[in-house]
């Protein structure tokens, strides 16, 4: 944990181990007294709740814990949303639509939370369609909301055959070359990419934003 602060440092550890008010605390008066980038926080955010899954996919903790760390970061997110600057009329610029969720049997909203508000500040229209969804509902959302760009979310290991799961399903439902598909959360890479069949994938919200926009004609 070399890349962070003493601060940051103690931040992440209140938040992993689920000492709830004192990283509230914390964060609060990073974001609203010491006026740090409200992005460093959010990744501080998503860092700890790496260690959380990591925690969950090793039987140390539990569904109470991936809720309560989805709580808090909800918390946070409510004060560092509003600090994230924007540029003079990005807000009523909507680039295209984005379809977001994570797939079924994952219980992990912290990664796309992050990615839904970045995506939502860089002039996106989101859906949050939640957690742990069917293939059909992400089927039944995309005929529905008619979107530029799927996201998958997903941190734990067997959210990989959920995507690809997916993606199947899209694919043959015949809106593969309608939208792109992006994935992200957890230990996503090139292999889990090929294996899933996305276009793309992204390790954290920026570079999220950045295919979407490249995906838009954008600059990113």
């Amino acid at each position: 944990m070399s890349d962070w602060n003493e601060q940051e440092a103690q931040l992440i550890e209140w938040l992993s181990d689920m000492d709830e008010d004192n990283a509230f605390e914390l964060a609060k008066r990073m974001l609203l007294e010491e006026h740090v980038d409200p992005l460093r926080v959010l990744e501080l955010c998503r860092s700890a709740m790496d260690i959380v899954g990591q925690r969950f996919e090793s039987g140390d903790y539990f569904l109470p814990e991936l809720v309560l760390a989805g709580e808090m970061l909800d918390n946070i997110g409510a004060i560092a949303k509003p600090l994230i600057k924007t540029a003079p009329g990005e807000e009523s610029k909507k680039l295209g639509k984005v379809l977001i969720g994570t797939v079924h049997g994952d219980l992990h909203d912290i990664g796309k939370n992050i990615v839904t508000f970045m995506l939502d500040i860089n002039g996106f229209d989101v859906k949050d369609i939640g957690i742990d969804v069917p293939v059909k509902d992400f089927i039944a959302a995309i005929n529905d909301y008619q979107p530029d760009v799927v996201a998958l979310s997903g941190f734990l290991t067997l959210a990989f055959e959920s995507m690809k799961e997916t993606i199947t399903a899209i694919t043959a439902a015949g809106m593969r070359d309608k939208l792109k598909i992006m994935i992200g959360g957890g230990q996503i890479d090139e292999t889990v990419r090929a294996y899933t069949g996305a276009d793309a994938f992204g390790v954290n919200a920026v570079e999220a934003v950045t295919l979407s926009k490249n995906w838009m004609g954008a600059a990113a």
